[in-house]
């Protein structure tokens, strides 16, 4: 009450005024509205410095705004909710599945990066979208364009039986294993990129690593 009081006061005052004082009031309260407005742009636009580990490309650093931290998050969930990027045993799941996966992940990675806008933010350091790009043409194209032919000439050649009767199933499990490996850094990478909290926890790899040890590929962000 005593606030709203106030504001009527002001008001009224400001309506009686006239002059100086009218012009310089009505400055003041739309300086403060660009202010205001300024830093609520400031805020959403603000660039974050992140330094990720990229298998085969060591450690870089990426400038994202929270556009590209939408991007990240969107690949984060659209990878890690796939089974291609958990890891199959050798007596563990169909090598048909977990291809038909990665097809899926490669043709939904891909259009995301479509529909979003290009960062054009940059100056300095990398991008989301050159992250997702190069996952896709290292990781994943190499591994699809290799072993999905072979395995679909098994499949014309011997409908009906069984892929553990491929004599390439082995080197395949093996490249496999792998690219699922690469996988799962690219993804930590995108939750890192996102500003994900305890990605390992939600993709329960860190009891799965060597030493039930982190990742060291999500150190602390620099603004």
């Amino acid at each position: 009450m005593i606030s709203g009081a106030a504001v009527g006061m002001c008001v009224y005052a400001i309506t009686r005024t006239g002059g100086t004082y009218l012009f310089a009031v009505t400055g003041g309260l739309a300086g403060a509205l660009v202010a205001v407005g300024l830093d609520v742009y400031r805020r959403a636009a603000r660039l974050t410095e992140v330094r990720v580990s990229v298998p085969q490309l060591s450690e870089l650093t990426f400038v994202v705004n929270n556009e590209a931290r939408q991007v990240a998050w969107q690949l984060f969930i659209e990878s890690v909710t796939r089974v291609s990027v958990q890891r199959l045993q050798d007596d563990e799941g169909l090598l048909r599945e977990t291809m038909s996966s990665l097809y899926g992940l490669f043709a939904t990675t891909r259009e995301t990066l479509k529909v979003s806008r290009p960062s054009t933010h940059v100056s300095a350091g990398l991008t989301v979208e050159a992250l997702a790009v190069n996952f896709l043409n290292t990781e994943l194209r190499p591994f699809l364009s290799k072993w999905h032919p072979r395995l679909r000439a098994f499949e014309d050649a011997h409908p009906g039986r069984s892929e553990s009767e491929w004599p390439q199933a082995s080197e395949c499990r093996a490249d496999l294993r792998e690219v699922q490996e690469h996988a799962l850094e690219y993804v930590l990478a995108f939750a890192r990129l996102a500003g994900v909290r305890d990605a390992e926890a939600m993709l329960g790899t860190a009891a799965a690593r060597p030493g039930g040890e982190g990742s060291p590929l999500l150190p602390s962000a620099r603004e």
